[in-house]
């Protein structure tokens, strides 16, 4: 005997789909996240997402509190210019990686989850603009969640209204799309040239 669908049961039974494949992906994140606390209940290194001039000054200025911890800058100035701002401010060179392989804010952590993996660093301060830190942080937690990395938020000032929600849901999307596939869906940014 063969059985037949209606269209609405296989869209009925591709939701449910879905649905379970997000929970439990989302289960799976969870745990990485609450095992990597209990290991690493302290930031053992300084992640700073570029694209806002303010980012920089305010990153060296907390990094001076926290002398024994590394830098990471993931596409933030231009590079003189930014270790100008890291030095002047007393940093070693030694503590400041900069990395520009980033084009947005998913390929801000896609690029630098490897190093700092390679790195036994489980937790990291998260430090972007204040009106950004929504977006980066559903980001994290899939891109650094899943991989066994967890961050402490530190927003920094500005005078900028929070990111919409639909660009939190694009980049999300795209960050659980990373975590399936290895790809980001840079191309799904309007504002990078296709490639």
């Amino acid at each position: 005997m063969k059985m037949r669908f209606s269209q609405r049961q296989i869209l009925a039974l591709s939701g449910s789909a879905i649905a379970l494949l997000i929970a439990g992906m989302g289960g799976f994140v969870g745990i990485r996240i609450a095992q990597t606390r209990q290991i690493a209940p302290e930031p053992q290194a300084i992640l700073m997402l570029g694209g806002d001039f303010d980012r920089e000054p305010f990153t060296a200025a907390f990094a001076q509190s926290r002398p024994d911890l590394p830098i990471w800058v993931s596409s933030g100035m231009p590079e003189a210019k930014s270790r100008l701002i890291f030095t002047s401010a007393g940093i070693s060179p030694q503590r400041l990686h900069l990395d520009n392989r980033a084009v947005d804010t998913v390929t801000n952590f896609t690029t630098l989850v490897n190093d700092l993996q390679q790195r036994n660093i489980r937790h990291v301060y998260l430090l972007t603009s204040d009106f950004h830190m929504r977006r980066a942080t559903a980001i994290a937690t899939v891109v650094l969640g899943s991989q066994g990395i967890v961050f402490t938020p530190v927003a920094i000032p500005s005078a900028k209204e929070s990111e919409s929600w639909w660009r939190v849901a694009r980049d999300g999307s795209r960050a659980v799309l990373w975590m399936f596939t290895g790809r980001t869906g840079a191309s799904l940014n309007p504002r990078l040239p296709s490639s």
